[in-house]
């Protein structure tokens, strides 16, 4: 091979590396137009998870207390106070406060998840003791209620809306039920 040879073809090696160098605009404008609308389309999803596994705190803790109120009444006689009840649940939390409610005449206690943030959902569980047909043996009944809006949420109060003169318990008003 000749000298005008060899001198061409390293040239031109060399210009090809640095053509393929690098990205050009394009090419970078189109992969963040990508991302963007994934994360456009993700963002949302995710933060809906977060959301509802935060909830699943006050769902797994008002349900808890609603069977520990069960189990007490039904050993003291009364429905009690968080402390009383021994289940170790601390009153607030980063994201709920949480109280229990008992009624004047002993009859209804409303456990409440109060939602501490704006994007979270409030949680009441409602224990009534019901006398159904006349029997003379009280059953201690429970219902779990999710509000239906988000925010920050108030303490539910038992009334006749949670109805002590009912045989079943009933959820406040702007909650709906989950279970029983």
């Amino acid at each position: 091979m000749t000298i005008k040879i060899k001198a061409k073809l390293l040239h031109y090696v060399i210009k090809k590396k640095k053509e393929d160098e690098g990205f050009t605009l394009i090419e970078l404008l189109v992969v963040i137009i990508i991302i963007s609308i994934l994360s456009a389309i993700a963002l949302p999803s995710f933060l809906s998870q977060a959301n509802k596994a935060k909830q699943s705190e006050a769902k797994t803790y008002v349900g808890s207390m609603n069977r520990a109120q069960q189990a007490y009444y039904l050993e003291n006689g009364r429905f009690a106070d968080i402390s009383e009840l021994g289940i170790g649940i601390k009153s607030k939390t980063e994201n709920y406060e949480y109280r229990s409610t008992p009624s004047t005449d002993n009859q209804v206690v409303v456990n409440n998840g109060i939602s501490q943030k704006d994007s979270l959902k409030s949680y009441a569980g409602v224990v009534i003791l019901s006398k159904q047909n006349s029997s003379t043996q009280a059953d201690v009944l429970a219902i779990l209620c999710e509000s239906t809006n988000t925010g920050k949420g108030t303490a539910q109060q038992p009334n006749s809306t949670t109805n002590g003169n009912s045989s079943e318990p009933q959820c406040p008003s702007n909650y709906k039920e989950l279970n029983k």
